[in-house]
């Protein structure tokens, strides 16, 4: 079962509680909150009433590990979880994606685990995601973190997407101008962007490290990033043949798309502006 949930920004303050099983906020912390919406612009308050939306339904009872991905929206979700009563949270062990989800989860006092010291299943991730199509394949990777991001959703019992209602396409490579990022062996780079042209990628490109660095952006693993523009993914079958010729590529190491081949959201929660 796999759907789509679109909730919009609050026109006004949300209420100082929240719906059973969930421990409800305290009246210092219900204030605090209705001064953050009326401070966030529409977009911005839509994505965090999606991210409470998503936290309030999925976060089960006391969860022994909830990944947690990266994206602007994923802040708010963390937000959600930290305003959990301790007997919620305090045994529930947070898995990262990145720096920025760690810090995240540093700053929020959550206990943070490395994957490799989970010794089963996930209970639910959490994570954003860059395009999303009415099938639920996603495109991910804008921040460079697409392969832990797929480790943890594989490992998850349920994996829940989170972003801006403008993320969401009737088909993927609608809206994303750069394409899908691919996370790539440095020695290889040369021989994928000619693979890549042979498969119809009008001009990919290594991504460059932008004002922060000379040179190509370094992942978290030390590979490089190529974007790689594709016409739009009609259907479903586009989305299924492209994810494994792209696999399938010597050198590279994981693309951006999430489909039903390794790992798609079973929800997705989408925040739009109009409230």
């Amino acid at each position: 079962f796999r759907s789509f949930h679109i909730v919009n920004a609050p026109r006004r303050s949300p209420p100082d509680h929240l719906p059973s099983p969930f421990s409800p906020l305290s009246p210092r912390r219900g204030r605090q909150g209705a001064r953050e919406v009326a401070s966030l612009s529409s977009v911005e308050a839509g994505k965090r009433a999606a991210a409470y939306a998503a936290v309030d339904a999925h976060f089960g009872n006391t969860p022994g590990y909830v990944g947690i991905g990266s994206g602007s929206t994923v802040s708010y979700v963390v937000d959600r979880i930290r305003q959990l009563s301790d007997e919620r949270i305090g045994g529930t062990g947070f898995v990262p994606t990145g720096h920025q989800s760690r810090e995240l989860l540093c700053n929020a006092g959550l206990r943070v685990v490395r994957l490799e010291d989970v010794p089963g299943r996930i209970s639910v991730a959490f994570d954003g995601a860059d395009e999303v199509d009415r099938w639920l394949n996603c495109v991910k990777g804008g921040g460079g973190c697409m392969l832990l991001e797929k480790l943890v959703a594989i490992r998850s019992e349920l994996f829940i997407v989170v972003a801006a209602q403008t993320k969401l396409s009737r088909v993927l490579l609608t809206s994303r101008s750069r394409g899908i990022p691919l996370e790539v062996i440095p020695s290889a780079t040369p021989y994928v962007l000619s693979e890549l042209r042979s498969l119809g990628s009008t001009d990919p490109r290594v991504r460059d490290g932008a004002s922060a660095k000379l040179g190509p952006c370094i992942t978290d693993n030390g590979n490089f990033i190529i974007d790689a523009p594709f016409p739009p993914l009609a259907t479903s079958g586009a989305v299924v043949e492209l994810a494994e010729s792209l696999k399938g590529i010597v050198g590279v190491v994981e693309h951006g798309i999430f489909w039903r081949g390794d790992r798609r959201p079973e929800k997705a929660f989408f925040g739009g502006a109009g409230g």
